[in-house]
């Protein structure tokens, strides 16, 4: 509030912006699960997922033919059903990173970063100014399209949008502690899946040499937590473990993001029980 009694731009600005759930999770340290959409563009996926009761959907355009126009659908009807959309986007280049955040999303992730050169990439690409280089744009849906000037919307914005790192290599592993220092990154998230194939172990969850990279990983994200910042490490490519994100997320403290489900795994997980029950069905009544 101004001191002659009118609301000043900047608290407007705050006020119009919809709340980023995973970022008030990870701020109160509690974990926050996304469901990721690969397969299905039909927008009410995400209504199922909300109604589901999940904080969030990560909208895969690494790992699926989504376009720009299907995420841009998707991030806005997840800000209307009250989650936070993710986008996990293909490259660590400008016009995947801004145009994806253009669209809606109010968290980025980024894979293979492996180096801080390449998550100050990210940051550059992904917030407004002074924090990064994002090119300033008018109607953002992350502010249900308030008509706000640019100076208290690129703020606001800022505050809401969460830079995502995956650490998907061994070299990332080794240098993930400079990577975590990096101004403006807020959660480094391991791809069990990727990582493990680098280590030459593919898919070898339970292996030590993965709880290791997870507890290095959580180190640097709390060696780098420092002054106000919070860096926390999130929890990926473990859909299918629930019992093994659960064990990490009790021995990391900071590890309060995680990829839970997928619409085409659990589909297929479901089409599958249907098509055993049919199957079993029939061999009775041929019986």
């Amino acid at each position: 509030m101004s001191s002659n009694g009118t609301v000043d731009g900047l608290t407007l600005a705050r006020k119009s912006v919809v709340p980023n759930l995973v970022k008030r999770f990870l701020q109160e340290g509690r974990l926050a699960h996304s469901f990721s959409i690969k397969l299905i563009a039909n927008v009410d996926i995400v209504y199922y997922a909300a109604a589901a009761g999940y904080e969030a959907v990560l909208i895969d355009l690494e790992h699926s033919s989504f376009g720009l126009e299907t995420c841009n659908q998707l991030s806005v009807s997840a800000l209307s059903a009250g989650i936070t959309p993710i986008v996990r986007v293909p490259a660590n280049t400008s016009d995947w990173i801004s145009r994806a955040l253009d669209g809606g999303a109010q968290a980025i992730i980024v894979p293979h970063v492996n180096s801080a050169a390449e998550a100050a990439n990210v940051v550059k690409y992904a917030r407004f100014a002074p924090e990064g280089e994002r090119s300033a744009t008018s109607g953002m849906a992350c502010l249900r399209y308030a008509s706000v000037p640019a100076k208290y919307a690129n703020v606001a914005a800022n505050e809401e949008t969460l830079v995502i790192c995956m650490i998907e290599t061994e070299r990332a592993v080794e240098d993930v502690e400079s990577i975590a220092a990096v101004p403006g990154v807020d959660v480094l998230l391991i791809g069990s899946s990727d990582l493990t194939s680098d280590m030459g172990i593919a898919g070898d969850y339970d292996s030590p040499r993965l709880a290791d990279a997870y507890a290095k990983v959580s180190a640097a994200c709390a060696k780098a937590s420092v002054n106000g910042r919070l860096v926390s490490m999130g929890i990926g490519g473990l859909n299918g473990r629930p019992d093994l994100i659960e064990k990490l997320a009790t021995a990391h403290a900071n590890g309060r993001y995680a990829m839970s489900g997928a619409d085409n795994a659990m589909m297929l997980a479901a089409m599958r029980a249907g098509a055993k029950n049919t199957q079993a069905m029939t061999a009775r009544i041929s019986a």
